[in-house]
């Protein structure tokens, strides 16, 4: 019976990283099935989402893995569920304003309390036109409950939207 694995990981960013990685999971007859990386900070750091035949061959990765974290690679691995359709009213919020303390807590806060789960979370800063600071950018995909109430949602994330200075547009994903 197949298994199922989310591998995270993070390392020193050089070229060869994802090569390294994919044929670790080849070697084990792995598939990679999903995946999400990024370049932070002189680090490159992902997840990735990856099938197995059975059993068996999940020792073969553990070792082949242990010989990258030998060359820097700091690798976790996680026995995860088959993917399951997802329930519930799916969700994009978009947000772009002056670069602050704590937008990130007020926003993931306010969903957090509406029983929102958070399914991709995009942030970044750049410099304003014009010498006007720092922008702050947030893209986040978002899946709600079904019986939620989108009009409260969306009422409470512009108050907090307003009390930050930010511009927040809330937008339902089309399944």
């Amino acid at each position: 019976m197949a298994i199922h694995l989310v591998l995270s990981f993070i390392a020193d960013d050089r070229p060869g990283l994802v090569d390294a990685l994919s044929q670790a999971i080849t070697d084990a007859g792995g598939n990679w099935h999903e995946s999400r990386m990024a370049h932070l900070a002189e680090k490159f750091a992902g997840i990735v989402r990856v099938e197995l035949p059975d059993h068996g061959q999940l020792d073969t990765l553990k070792a082949r893995l242990a010989a990258l974290e030998a060359d820097g690679f700091h690798v976790t691995v996680t026995e995860a569920r088959d993917e399951q359709e997802p329930a519930g009213t799916g969700l994009v919020i978009n947000l772009v304003g002056p670069d602050q303390p704590g937008i990130v807590q007020e926003i993931t806060h306010c969903l957090a309390r509406h029983r929102v789960s958070i399914e991709t979370m995009d942030t970044e800063t750049e410099q304003a036109p014009m010498g006007g600071g720092t922008l702050f950018r947030a893209r986040l995909d978002v899946r709600g409950p079904v019986d939620i109430d989108q009009d409260a949602l969306h009422g409470k994330l512009e108050e907090i939207a307003q009390a930050l200075i930010v511009d927040l547009e809330l937008s339902e994903i089309s399944d």
